[in-house]
């Protein structure tokens, strides 16, 4: 955990509210981010986020400082999670194409600016990769999510999603199978038909 993260919590601790929403500033974009696909629906994240946060402050004196911060925090925000995802068992397969929605919510992109057909490019291929993650079920969705988005160790999503290591690794490693069949077929589904040759005249 980084020192200044420490020094929010004691402080926190001490009856300084007010350093417990630099936290809540620090890392609710991020959190949002993973949440997105794990529940389907920007709005469904956001309720879950606000719940974390919330359960995070009430239960702050319980954090040891074994781990990050933020590992603690997602694992309050991940039970959060499953249950807005049990209360909407089938969400839209387009929900996670949705960048923002009536929250006003956009999540941050601090990469540099991208021109107009390069940011359209990109938003494409993202918009493919959501829809093809959507499609995974949620046993290889998750923990590759937790991978892939959050670069959580091996040993974290297991103990995030209460399951053996080796079950892990080997939902990972078949959810990337399948996420990269998934994105081939939709990739070439989208592959715009060949013209048909034209055939000219003999010349006589």
């Amino acid at each position: 955990m980084t020192t200044d993260d420490q020094n929010l919590i004691n402080r926190c601790r001490a009856g300084e509210t007010a350093a417990f929403g630099i936290l809540v500033d620090r890392y609710q974009n991020r959190l949002l981010r993973t949440l997105v696909p794990l529940v389907g629906s920007v709005h469904d994240a956001l309720d879950a986020a606000q719940d974390a946060f919330v359960l995070a402050y009430q239960k702050l004196d319980s954090f040891r400082g074994d781990s990050a911060f933020y590992s603690w925090l997602f694992r309050i925000a991940y039970n959060a999670s499953m249950t807005a995802r049990r209360k909407r068992r089938h969400f839209p397969k387009h929900s996670l194409d949705q960048r923002q929605d009536d929250s006003g919510f956009e999540p941050v992109d601090g990469r540099a600016p991208e021109g107009p057909a390069e940011s359209m490019m990109s938003e494409e291929r993202r918009q493919t990769v959501r829809t093809a993650l959507a499609e995974l079920n949620e046993e290889f969705r998750d923990p590759l999510v937790l991978r892939e988005l959050e670069g959580l160790s091996y040993e974290e999503i297991a103990d995030i999603l209460g399951c053996p290591l080796g079950t892990i690794r080997s939902r990972i490693h078949r959810g990337r199978m399948e996420l990269k069949a998934k994105l081939l077929r939709m990739m070439n589904d989208e592959q715009p038909e060949p013209a048909p040759l034209r055939t000219g005249t003999a010349c006589g």
